[in-house]
């Protein structure tokens, strides 16, 4: 009872923050992404009669704590869909930085529950599966189904899970994402609790039903300039929400921030670009495969370092050759 399986964290572009349930991660609101590629969680979960306890390693480290509870979280519904009781040893590497911004969990806990499930022999779809990832990460639920997906809201299993948007072809084809990369850690769960506790929180929960409406819609379009000028906006009303916290949190940094808008946004150059970010100071800059060269020459001369992804696609099993231990 062991499988591998990997899958590509995410970049936000209609984002949520704040749960109407923390345990079982029932958002608000919808919220959409892209998964990126070629950057990815490969995870190996086995089921072993010889544990007394369930193990769990990520990038060479024991996870205890808040970080062991939720990887319990999305294996315990596995084990109770399955109608076993064994015990696992789970073991995670990540090929991109975490805790910066670039969605790790989304990818880690989407890896997780797709390796679990096909552990335990479980025969089920992807949306299926998001609602058990769910349990992780909210984001992780977008990481399963990959591509351009919605994580519906709902305060079930049937209601709360993805699906993958149908998007043309040109922006699963030809999107690029250069990678403003900033070391400036960030817990995603403050940043939960920071949107909640803003006195702008209920607006923005307004004000992204119309966010969502733009994005579907120039997303089956195929206008890019609508999917990310929209992104780009959803990101400076998430980070007006975390900064009036009570707390005063942000999760970004002015400098890389700064940098990158005023190339993202400038009308003199005629280069295609929009910048994007989500929990953390790391900032996306999205444009197309034509643009990208000059775009992420652009953004390292601000004095980051950079990386260029692209569009990726849903969470998948590995042969058993891939098998971490």
């Amino acid at each position: 009872m062991k499988a591998t399986a990997t899958a590509h964290p995410i970049q936000g572009l209609v984002k949520y923050h704040g749960m109407r349930d923390h345990d079982a991660r029932y958002p608000y609101h919808d919220s959409i992404s892209v998964c990126t590629a070629p950057a990815s969680t490969t995870t190996t979960v086995a089921f072993d009669d010889a544990l007394e306890t369930d193990e769990y390693v990520i990038g060479d480290e024991a996870v205890t704590g808040s970080g062991a509870e939720r990887i319990a979280s999305v294996l315990d519904e596995v084990r109770e869909r399955a109608g076993i009781e064994t015990r696992a040893r789970l073991v995670s590497e990540n090929d991109f930085p975490t805790n910066i911004g670039l969605g790790s969990s989304a990818s880690g806990f989407a890896a997780a529950a797709v390796a679990a499930c096909e552990a335990a022999g479980l025969d089920l779809t992807h949306p299926e599966m998001s609602a058990i990832a769910r349990r992780g990460s909210a984001s992780a639920a977008r990481a399963v189904t990959g591509g351009y997906s919605d994580l519906s809201g709902g305060v079930n299993d049937v209601d709360c899970r993805s699906h993958r948007l149908d998007a043309a072809e040109t922006l699963e084809e030809d999107t690029r994402i250069v990678i403003a990369e900033v070391p400036a850690y960030k817990e995603t769960q403050a940043a939960h609790d920071e949107a909640e506790e803003s006195h702008m929180f209920d607006a923005r929960r307004v004000h992204v039903e119309d966010q969502l409406v733009e994005m579907r819609d120039a997303l089956r379009a195929g206008e890019r300039e609508r999917v990310f000028e929209t992104a780009e906006h959803d990101s400076l009303s998430l980070a007006a929400t975390t900064m009036t916290g009570l707390r005063g949190g942000s999760t970004g940094n002015p400098r890389p921030s700064k940098s990158s808008r005023r190339f993202a946004t400038s009308a003199d150059d005629g280069v295609p670009a929009w910048f994007s970010t989500d929990t953390g100071a790391t900032v996306y800059v999205n444009t197309d495969s034509e643009n990208v060269d000059a775009v992420e020459e652009a953004v390292a001369a601000t004095g980051v370092d950079t990386r260029v992804w692209e569009v990726g696609g849903p969470a998948r099993v590995l042969d058993e050759d891939a098998a971490l231990f």
